[in-house]
């Protein structure tokens, strides 16, 4: 499985919104949430600062352009209160103070100008991979992408083989579903794409806008650490199965592992108002017991080097600091310290789902990793299920 990647192209939300913008917000209007005292603290313990969206936070938190009545209608709300008995004064009066009534955003008015920013910032991060690898669309043989937070059919590969002008005859391949394993999936999928035809060029694309999933009228603790966590970006790639002058590092081994019976841990709902990431407190443990499975993959990998051999980066996206703790705090003593640097520091800017990996990986390469320098990427999402590649930097 020898696999070449080019360096990512990384586009981040160009909206900065800081968490004290977050905490001000859900303050005011939820002043009598049981977490509230606890805010500050809550806010502080993610470490995240400020975190780039596609759109300003006044999209995410504004009313819907119906009123109270948008579900019903004022017909028959009308109809119904005449049958009651009241007067027709009354029914006027009681229409329009319902009618002034805000209405949160249905799903089409939060997800459309979501869906048009996740197509343009992809077309932007593509034509940005492809540039870095010194290519034309014309040489795209394969496209994989993947976007969770904007379901759309036709998807993100349509949108992009048109906007990108592709060859006609190219392989698209679109996984709306992957959400965080996204960056390690998409580049396993793609290193076997490119071993059945090493003269295969495969175009990677994952464009995620989880500011989506901000939902102004949840007044949850979930639902508050949800609105603190996640940012948007789109990233993007070239693999190939020759290496090229541009390729940054060689993938030589896939991992994939799913834990049976956690389908609930980590979901999306879609509901009248948009899009909820719903959590589950029991998560981070699953999550922890991927990584314990991880190491015994690259334990029995390296049976016949076990003291000498350990990894220079680890490239990982869990979704939170508690399993950067437990990969820490579960690695073999003689491991170098600082292999999580770069994945500790693209979190300070927000959880970027699926396109983390690749976010995380292009500040590796900006930080200079040298040649022979061995590379873990690893990856969870619900389900839950964890895909982790090994390889060398070139």
């Amino acid at each position: 499985m020898a696999a070449y990647l080019c360096p990512p192209a990384v586009i981040h939300g160009e909206h900065a919104v800081k968490t004290s913008q977050i905490v001000a917000e859900v303050r005011d209007r939820h002043p009598n949430a049981a977490w509230a005292p606890r805010i500050d603290g809550i806010a502080a313990s993610t470490g995240i600062e400020s975190r780039g969206w596609m759109l300003p936070l006044e999209t995410a938190v504004a009313p819907g352009n119906g009123g109270g009545l948008a579900a019903v209608g004022a017909g028959p709300a009308q109809e119904a209160l005449i049958r009651d008995g009241f007067t027709q004064q009354d029914v006027d009066r009681a229409i329009a103070a319902l009618e002034a009534i805000p209405a949160p955003q249905t799903v089409q008015e939060r997800t459309a100008p979501a869906w048009e920013a996740v197509q343009s910032y992809g077309e932007r991060a593509a034509r940005g991979a492809l540039q870095i690898a010194g290519l034309d669309a014309a040489d795209v043989d394969c496209l994989i992408t993947s976007h969770s937070t904007t379901p759309a059919l036709p998807g993100l590969d349509i949108a992009l083989a048109n906007r990108l002008s592709l060859p006609n005859d190219v392989m698209l391949l679109p996984a709306t579903q992957w959400a965080c394993v996204a960056g390690t999936r998409s580049l396993a999928l793609a290193a076997d794409l490119v071993a059945a035809d090493p003269e295969r060029v495969v175009l990677v694309v994952i464009a995620e806008a989880l500011s989506t999933t901000y939902q102004p009228a949840d007044d949850t603790l979930e639902s508050l650490i949800v609105r603190l966590l996640f940012a948007d970006t789109a990233v993007a790639t070239v693999v190939t199965g020759r290496p090229k002058r541009e390729s940054v590092l060689r993938l030589d081994a896939a991992w994939h592992h799913t834990l049976p019976g956690t389908q609930d841990l980590h979901r999306l709902e879609t509901r009248t108002d948009g899009t909820h990431f719903v959590m589950d407190r029991r998560g981070p443990r699953a999550v922890q017991e991927t990584v314990t499975a991880m190491w015994e993959w690259l334990r029995s990998r390296y049976q016949d080097d076990p003291d000498s051999w350990h990894p220079d980066v680890l490239l990982a996206h869990p979704g939170g600091t508690r399993v950067l703790e437990y990969m820490e705090q579960t690695m073999p003593d003689a491991w170098p310290s600082g292999l999580l640097d770069h994945s500790r520091d693209s979190y300070t800017s927000g959880n970027r789902g699926g396109a983390a990996v690749f976010d995380i990986l292009r500040r590796a390469y900006d930080a200079g990793q040298k040649p022979g320098d061995r590379a873990v990427l690893y990856a969870a999402a619900p389900g839950l299920t964890a895909t982790a590649l090994e390889g060398e930097w070139l």
